[in-house]
């Protein structure tokens, strides 16, 4: 008999089907029919695959729980530390996105100091036959930028970075090993910087990282982008400094409340939105794909996991 598993959130069609190839697969209902369910079909679960977070009531639910896949880089939706305590394995799909969400940081960084959006739409409007030449923009060319995070989607953008003449520098929990300058104070880095650039992870640890304090500090020609998560944000001080002129602009692929996306930002011509979409694309959710279910077909052949979060490392003995 296959082994059982739950499955959170909506997966594609390739990963369905390599789902229903190796375990019987038991998607999480909605209330009311959950509490029935986890109590009934619970204690058989010995895998999970999500999409979108393992709350810990449901994990806990699970007795017999021995891995989560997750699908996805971020993982600040499961308490992997918890998990950990219980010798579940939490797997993520780091480094296949890695080049996507680089390239959508400084996707939104130019459309942004360009002002991309709006100049399509002072074309679309009839404007530029009306009103003329458009105002000029800043150069992205030769900035200081500073990353906030230098994992390994940060890495790609530092490398990046060159080809524009930038000045890369950082600020992490660490100091890395890497060329670029480290600041151990965010709000010191914000203040020598032309563009923030945030990948670092979600969590309590990083709520509201870029406070007031840091929007100021990066200044009312600044740029702020965020590929990172809503959380790490103060999106109601990001809001007022924009409205008051204190922050230069924003290009933002997440957001405190997603889908939820506060109404002010709209008529920012200096404000970037995109709707989560850092890894969208065929070739990368596939991979992101991918490699969730490689670590659940591993698991079944060996008891490891091909990419372990490092909360759960030490559970994975090769």
């Amino acid at each position: 008999m296959k082994p059982d598993l739950l499955l959170v959130g909506n997966v594609s069609p390739r990963m369905r089907g390599r789902l229903d190839a190796e375990f019987t697969v038991h998607p999480l209902p909605d209330e009311p029919a959950r509490a029935n369910f986890l109590a009934e079909t619970g204690p058989k679960i010995t895998a999970c695959c999500t999409t979108i977070g393992l709350t810990t009531e449901v994990m806990d639910a699970l007795p017999n729980l021995k891995i989560v896949s997750s699908y996805g880089v971020g993982y600040d939706s499961i308490d992997a530390a918890h998990a950990a305590d219980r010798g579940i394995i939490v797997t993520h799909t780091p480094n296949v996105l890695n080049d996507e969400v680089a390239n959508t940081a400084i996707l939104l960084w130019f459309a942004t100091a360009r002002k991309l959006v709006a100049y399509d739409r002072y074309v679309r409007e009839g404007r530029w036959e009306r009103e003329g030449a458009a105002p000029l923009t800043a150069s992205p060319q030769n900035r200081t930028v500073g990353i906030v995070g230098l994992g390994r989607i940060g890495l790609a953008i530092a490398e990046r970075l060159g080809v524009f003449g930038a000045t890369v520098v950082y600020h992490s929990r660490s100091k890395k090993d890497a060329p670029y300058a480290f600041y151990p104070d965010l709000v010191e880095m914000a203040r020598a910087c032309d563009v923030l650039i945030c990948i670092t992870p979600g969590g309590p640890g990083t709520r509201h990282i870029i406070n007031a304090e840091v929007i100021d500090a990066l200044g009312p020609e600044g740029i702020l982008v965020n590929v990172a998560r809503g959380s790490v944000v103060d999106e109601a001080a990001l809001i007022k400094a924009l409205q008051e002129g204190r922050l230069g602009g924003a290009g933002l692929d997440v957001f405190e409340e997603e889908p939820k996306v506060p109404s002010a930002f709209f008529g920012m011509d200096n404000v970037t939105l995109q709707p989560h979409v850092g890894s969208a694309t065929h070739a990368t959710r596939q991979a992101m794909g991918d490699l969730t279910c490689d670590n659940l077909s591993q698991y079944l052949k060996d008891g490891t996991a091909l990419t372990p979060v490092p909360e759960c490392a030490h559970l994975v003995k090769r």
